[in-house]
């Protein structure tokens, strides 16, 4: 029979990296793929050029900024997408504090502080008992080394200027699985409720221990609810 290619999509400041270990745990299930954010100035942008890349149907998951390409690559092309996954993430666009926050951060990257501001972004992305882990914290600065401050910049304005994707959430009719860390402070899991609540037949996991980075904080517990929703 055959196996249905699998299409994973990085978040913000996010490298392949961000989805190591679920490319092991879905390889038996399909060939993996690892979407390129690295062009497109808006999120509109960006989707078309990952699907001018992908393969011609897939199953499609994302995190959190890759969550929001998710829902765009479905309104461009939802033929193509036959199962979809959204982690950590959120259907709704920016609110006014969350884009001060943004420009701020955008400021002192420019400024020359890029690396001290991904430093003081780390604790806010992981679940309070990761704050000190080493080498999840090596893995945010490395991964926002390989983006850059210009990719950082783009992503983060393509991702003020994103669409409400909460009209659209009930076209969605393939099988969604919505996942978010139980201690996700960027989005938190009651948006992850209203998403599985406004897709017909979503399920929603919520992962114990694991922040905004659930596919690396827990990963074992991300990739049974993956392969539970491949099966």
């Amino acid at each position: 029979m055959p196996q249905t290619p699998i299409l994973l999509v990085p978040g913000l400041i996010c490298t392949a990296e961000i989805f190591a270990p679920q490319i092991l745990a879905l390889w038996p299930h399909g060939p993996v793929t690892i979407a390129s954010t690295l062009a497109g100035k808006t999120i509109a942008e960006m989707a078309a050029n990952i699907l001018a890349a992908a393969p011609p149907r897939f199953a499609l998951g994302g995190i959190s900024m890759g969550g929001y390409l998710c829902f765009e690559i479905s309104r461009q092309a939802p033929d193509r997408v036959l199962k979809l996954a959204l982690i950590d993430t959120s259907a709704r666009p920016d609110t006014p504090e969350q884009t001060a926050f943004r420009e701020t951060r955008i400021a002192e990257a420019q400024a020359g502080g890029f690396e001290a501001a991904m430093l003081a972004q780390f604790p806010i992305v992981v679940d309070p008992r990761h704050v000190d882990d080493p080498a999840l914290k090596a893995l945010h600065l490395g991964m926002a080394r390989v983006i850059g401050v210009y990719g950082y910049v783009r992503q983060q304005r393509a991702i003020i200027g994103r669409p409400d994707s909460r009209p659209t959430l009930a076209a969605i009719n393939v099988p969604t699985l919505v996942i978010v860390g139980e201690n996700d402070r960027l989005t938190p899991p009651e948006l992850s409720r209203e998403m599985a609540q406004g897709i017909a037949g979503a399920q929603l996991a919520i992962i114990p221990g694991a922040g905004h980075m659930s596919t690396r904080e827990q990963p074992d517990l991300v990739n049974a609810a993956l392969v539970k929703w491949l099966g």
